[in-house]
């Protein structure tokens, strides 16, 4: 979606300042809206007893982020060792960290288990006796199968390789308990940019019931339900926007209703990712070129390899053109100068003309965006920038520079005999 006016009102007007420091591409947070994003998600979930974010650290793994997410009381979702590390480093706890990682080595099981531990999220029965000594609390990923639908980015459940299925669920906490674990919590995952609010309350109703069915049957309380991320954004201009009000009030009407009936609530738990940080960043980059040919091609200082998902899923991100508003407009193609095709910003859309040195805003950038960097054709990712509650403007990502790309080729030999 476009940003928010009050990020304009900040932002816009400080865009050629901004670059008088800092060359463009880059990528720019907004702290204030970051911050207003956490609290209304706070505000929503109110009517639950306990509530807590796990902010999905793939989402924008800065440590400046980090930092305002923890000043905020959440905790964070991590898959890999870098994201652990990330979170430890921003200071969670032990139950601040819910590990979800799937297809997980025994390196990643040995760093989760270090440091007092964390939430084990696991992916798979068999990671049960790979897993080496069980922390206390333990949590399974459940996969529906064909009782739900999923959307077009995480794909339908029963193709999805994430997950413990249905028929191997009950049996999956029964070998946890086995293996000592005695506390336990229930995680699903089965949407991405979801903007119908309705489906996340069915989420949450789908986890309440199965809690009640493996309790029943293991003489087991669940701690927690998480009814993951997947909360979406409105990329484009009139997408109506997620209801995370009514969403907050019909779940919390679901664990009133299951405290009456069983005497207690368990915590609810989110992994939003995209929802808190993706609405409050943007890719600003300058146009450097036009090329006329069987169409009008505004190419730019930044590439696909600083926002992957216009190539990769052909998502749209909003555009606009610093100072050219309300003026003439055309039909271009804004793209950056990788060896690919799909290397495009936005196709056929109508913008401002364009003329070389114009800064132009991707907007919407703020999760997926620069944590989804790569570096084909030796393409180095851009800096990233934070625009802090203060009006002033903090590096807290410096751009790669060649050095960086040609590091891993600095070496001691090493070779072996086959």
């Amino acid at each position: 979606m476009p940003i928010s006016k009050d990020y304009k009102t900040r932002l816009f007007p400080a865009a050629h300042k901004i670059t008088d420091h800092f060359t463009t591409p880059f990528h720019i947070y907004d702290e204030v809206g970051i911050r207003s994003t956490g609290a209304r998600l706070q505000k929503a979930f109110s009517g639950v007893k306990t509530f807590k974010e796990f902010y999905a650290v793939k989402a924008l793994p800065n440590p400046e982020i980090l930092k305002i997410m923890k000043d905020m009381g959440y905790g964070f979702d991590c898959s890999s060792q870098a994201e652990l590390i990330l979170a430890r480093q921003a200071g969670a706890g032990p139950e601040d960290i819910m590990f979800t990682s799937n297809n997980t080595s025994d390196t990643d099981f040995a760093l989760a288990a270090e440091n007092g531990g964390c939430i084990l999220n696991l992916d798979d029965i068999s990671l049960i006796d790979k897993a080496g000594k069980l922390p206390e609390l333990i949590c399974f990923r459940y996969n529906p199968g064909g009782r739900r639908t999923g959307n077009a980015i995480i794909g339908n459940p029963v193709e999805a390789k994430y997950g413990v299925s249905h028929e191997q669920i009950i049996e999956a906490y029964r070998k946890a308990k086995a293996a000592g674990a005695t506390r336990f919590g229930l995680h699903t995952m089965l949407a991405s940019n979801e903007l119908n609010y309705k489906y996340m309350v069915q989420t949450a109703e789908m986890l309440l019931e199965l809690i009640t069915t493996i309790g029943s049957e293991l003489d087991i309380t669940f701690e927690f339900i998480n009814i993951g991320g997947g909360l979406g954004i409105p990329y484009e201009p009139d997408m109506p926007e997620l209801d995370v009000e009514s969403l907050g009030r019909e779940v919390a009407a679901l664990f009133t209703a299951f405290e009456a009936k069983y005497g207690y609530q368990p915590t609810l738990c989110t992994e939003s990712g995209r929802f808190m940080t993706g609405p409050h960043g943007v890719l600003i980059t300058t146009a450097i070129n036009r090329k006329e040919i069987y169409r009008t091609y505004v190419g730019v200082d930044a590439s696909m390899s600083a926002l992957m998902r216009p190539g990769m899923y052909g998502a749209y991100h909003h555009v606009e053109v610093v100072g050219r508003e309300g003026g003439e407009t055309e039909v271009v193609d804004v793209v950056g100068a990788l060896c690919e095709n799909n290397d495009k910003f936005a196709v056929k859309r109508t913008l401002p003309k364009i003329e070389t040195g114009d800064l132009v805003v991707i907007e919407d950038t703020g999760a997926h965006g620069s944590s989804m960097g790569f570096n084909y054709n030796g393409n180095l990712r851009p800096k990233e920038l934070l625009f802090q509650e203060d009006g002033t403007v903090k590096l807290i990502r410096r751009a790669e520079t060649l050095e960086d790309y040609f590091a891993t080729l600095h070496f001691e030999p090493d070779s072996c005999k086959l």
